[in-house]
């Protein structure tokens, strides 16, 4: 079926069936399930739509911007509108304590990251207080995004004291891991996990639409002896994980 039989607005379009961007938006989703417009291909442009469906340029746009921040669609700059490819759900327990390099290790997924920042820092007083710092103490800070697969998954943004990272340089992949070689990884941690819609920054870097939901997750990480020794604030990706919880009776 080609895009002005697809989009005949006889097929579809009715007086009484709502919203004329709605039923643009739920014919662009029909087609979508039905295998007609397959992952990564282009729609028609918004001028070509109006022009077949005899809606207004307007209306052709509020249901493709719809879709966008959806997930359903993606605009590439310069190239048009497509359909998004599904991402695979990922699901990371809550009850234990594992890097993003040992969750996406086990799912058989291959993780990259690409550094945003990396280096010894003046603390933020939010800093100096969750890490116990005093005023003229330094903190090692790194900050990247995190891929799996080659798919975008999560900003992450983490904070050390200096005598329990000395050197962030040297965290090229697992942070966990050069902590457990230096005998300082956390053994026990208390995640805030909130909901949130991305911002234009961080839903560019995570290559989805601006105000696409999102999951924002702060955690504080502690050593065997009680002491702090990370603070990370990561914001991941709504459409790619499911936090699990294992909730019992209590005795």
């Amino acid at each position: 079926m080609n895009a002005v039989e697809f989009l005949d607005p006889e097929e579809w379009l009715g007086q009484k069936a709502g919203p004329r961007y709605v039923q643009l938006r739920r014919r662009i989703e029909e087609a979508i399930e039905n295998g007609m417009l397959p992952p990564d291909s282009s729609l028609p442009s918004e001028r070509e739509i109006a022009e077949i469906t005899e809606l207004s340029r307007v209306t052709v746009r509020k249901a493709i911007q719809e879709l966008v921040k959806l997930g359903v669609l993606e605009q590439r700059q310069g190239s048009g509108t497509f359909v998004r490819a599904p991402v695979a759900k990922v699901e990371q327990s809550l009850s234990q304590l594992t890097s993003f390099t040992e969750d996406m290790r086990r799912r058989g997924l291959e993780t990259t990251s690409k550094w945003l920042e990396r280096g010894v820092f003046i603390p933020s007083p939010e800093e100096v207080l969750t890490l116990g710092l005093a005023t003229e103490d330094s903190v090692a800070r790194i900050y990247r995004l995190r891929e799996a697969g080659g798919q975008p998954m999560a900003l992450e943004r983490a904070s050390l004291p200096l005598d329990i990272l000395p050197n962030p340089v040297e965290v090229t992949r697992s942070l966990y891991e050069v902590l457990e070689q230096s005998g300082n990884r956390p053994v026990r941690a208390v995640q805030k996990i909130s909901a949130i819609n991305l911002e234009p920054s961080e839903a560019e870097l995570l290559g989805v639409a601006e105000g696409t939901a999102g999951l924002s997750i702060q955690r504080i990480s502690y050593l065997e002896s009680g002491r702090v020794a990370e603070l990370t604030k990561s914001i991941y990706r709504g459409d790619a994980y499911d936090f699990v919880a294992e909730l019992r009776l209590s005795p």
